[in-house]
C-alpha cells in the first residue's frame, strides 16, 4: 500500500519569524527610514523658500513657457536684482553729519551734486565777505582818522583792527564820543549780516596796576567789553552774537621794543565770521546754510542834511 505524507503549512507568525531570520533587519528600521526621508524633504523645501533668485526664476519660467508652447518674447528694460535688508537701508559710503537726528550716507552719484552746492555756498560767502569789507572800510574812512583802522579778509571772516589812537584814552577803557558814534553806525551795518562777532582786546607789554586795572588782562578785557556795550546799546545787534575776549600782550602784531610797535599792539579787533553759526554751541544752523542773496550791502553812515 502506498503511504501518503502530510505536508504541514506554516502559520503567519512562523512566516514572520522566518522572514526576520532571513533579512536580519529590525522592524523599526522601516519607520525610521520613512521619517528621515520626510525630514529631508522638509528641509529641502525650507531651503528653496529661503531665497529666490529673480534672474534664475525668469530663465526657468521662459524655458517652461517655451516647453509648453508659449513662445512670447518680452523685452526686459532692466535686469531684475535680488533685494535684501542691508541694501535697502544702507549704502557703501562714509556717513556724514546732517542737520537732523539721522545717520545718512552719500553714494557716489550724490557726491558731485553736494560738491557743487558746497562750492556755490562758499562762493556766495566769499562774495558777501568782500562786500562787507568794502562797506565797513567806506564807513570807517569817513569817520576815523587815516591809519587808525585796518581791514583784512580771511576767507569767510572780516577782521577790523582799530588802534588805541582816537578810540580810548591812555590807560583806560572809556570809549571816546567820536568812536562811540562810529560803533553805533557799525552796529546798524552788522545787524543785517549773519554770523558771530568776536571782539578782542589787546595791549602792549608795559605793565599796568591801578585801582581799576590790576594788569593788562583787565585792561584788554574791559576795552573789549566797552565796545560790546556800545554795539548792543542801539538794540539792533543781538547780544548772543557777540564774543568778548581779552588777550593782554600775548598776541602782538609788532615788536614791543619800539614806541611804534607798542602803539600798533594796543588795539581792538572785531572779527566778523560769516561762516560761523548763530545757534548754540557753535553748531551750524539750517538758516546759515541757505543761499545768501548776492545783493550788495549798503553802508550805514551819518546822514548829513544840508
Amino acid at each position: 500500500m502506498r503511504q501518503t505524507q502530510k505536508q504541514t503549512i506554516p502559520q503567519a507568525s512562523e512566516r514572520n519569524n522566518m522572514a526576520q531570520k532571513q533579512t536580519n533587519i529590525p522592524a523599526w528600521m522601516i519607520t525610521y527610514a520613512d521619517l528621515m526621508s520626510l525630514l529631508l524633504c522638509f528641509f529641502v523645501l525650507l531651503l528653496s523658500f529661503a531665497e529666490i533668485d529673480a534672474e534664475k526664476f525668469r530663465r526657468v519660467a521662459d524655458e517652461l513657457s517655451k516647453a509648453f508652447g508659449v513662445q512670447r518674447d518680452i523685452e526686459a528694460m532692466q535686469i531684475p536684482m535680488g533685494t535684501s535688508a542691508v541694501k535697502q537701508h544702507f549704502s557703501p559710503a562714509v556717513p556724514d553729519r546732517t542737520l537732523i537726528n539721522e545717520v545718512r550716507q552719500q553714494t557716489q552719484q550724490q557726491q558731485p551734486q553736494l560738491e557743487s552746492m558746497r562750492n556755490v555756498l562758499e562762493t556766495q560767502r566769499q562774495l558777501q565777505s568782500l562786500q562787507l569789507a568794502q562797506s565797513v572800510e567806506k564807513l570807517l574812512e569817513t569817520s576815523l582818522p587815516e591809519g587808525v583802522a585796518e581791514i583784512d579778509i580771511d576767507q569767510f571772516r572780516v577782521v577790523v583792527r582799530i588802534s588805541e589812537n582816537g578810540t580810548f584814552g591812555s590807560g583806560n577803557a572809556t570809549v571816546t564820543p567820536a568812536f562811540e558814534d562810529v560803533l553805533q553806525s557799525l552796529a546798524t551795518l552788522l545787524a543785517n549780516v549773519p554770523g558771530t562777532i568776536s571782539i578782542d582786546g589787546h595791549t602792549d607789554d608795559v605793565p599796568i596796576r591801578t585801582p581799576q586795572f590790576r594788569s593788562n588782562w583787565d585792561l584788554s578785557a574791559m576795552r573789549a567789553a566797552s565796545v560790546a556795550n556800545v554795539l548792543t546799546a542801539t538794540g539792533e545787534l543781538e547780544p548772543k552774537r557777540l564774543i568778548v575776549q581779552g588777550f593782554a600782550d600775548t598776541r602782538p602784531l609788532a615788536s614791543n621794543l619800539t614806541n611804534e610797535g607798542r602803539a600798533e599792539n594796543r588795539r581792538v579787533e572785531l572779527m566778523i565770521d560769516l561762516d560761523a553759526a548763530v545757534a548754540e554751541r557753535g553748531e551750524r544752523s539750517v538758516e546759515s546754510l541757505q543761499p545768501v542773496s548776492p545783493d550788495p550791502i549798503e553802508p550805514v553812515g551819518n546822514d548829513s542834511t544840508p
